[in-house]
């Protein structure tokens, strides 16, 4: 009998700087092979370089609005009917929203080559923030394989 998985989400703490468990998640997500030391250093070190470039703006509210300017409302499931699989349009639960937003700013930042990667993750925020960037552009791409496929919207279950 295979162990299903089990959310540890209850055990998350909120991060030491900002009290936020939404950032808590973020770095959770930067962290690679278990270093969070490393993952802090990455994401404060992106906090103060937007304080540095917007100093008119809040880091923390630039960072909260870029993670809600790239959730998805819709997504497309393969569904197989018949012989047929078909790409069927689905809206996005809340908990996968964020989970999605936050993978795809991190997947942009690590994109770009050739500079530190809290620069990377400043600047994608940044863009993300105004409407822009690699993260908006995975979200776009998304919602229009979703509208291109209404036409399976009924096959949705």
């Amino acid at each position: 009998m295979a162990k299903r998985f089990r959310s540890t989400e209850r055990f998350l703490q909120p991060d030491p700087r900002f009290g936020n468990i939404v950032v808590s998640k973020f770095i959770n997500s930067i962290m690679r092979r278990g270093k969070k030391s490393i993952a802090y250093d990455i994401f404060y070190s992106a906090m103060d370089e937007i304080k540095a470039k917007l100093p008119d703006k809040d880091p923390l509210e630039v960072f909260n609005e870029a993670v809600n300017n790239c959730k998805p409302r819709l997504e497309v499931r393969s569904r197989r009917v018949g012989g047929a699989t078909y790409q069927v349009p689905v809206e996005v639960n809340k908990k996968r929203q964020l989970s999605l937003a936050m993978r795809w700013i991190l997947q942009a930042a690590r994109a770009k080559k050739g500079k530190p990667m809290d620069r990377c993750l400043s600047e994608e925020l940044i863009a993300a923030f105004n409407k822009e960037g690699g993260a908006i552009k995975t979200r776009e791409d998304t919602h229009k394989m979703a509208e291109a496929n209404k036409a399976f919207a009924h096959l949705a279950w």
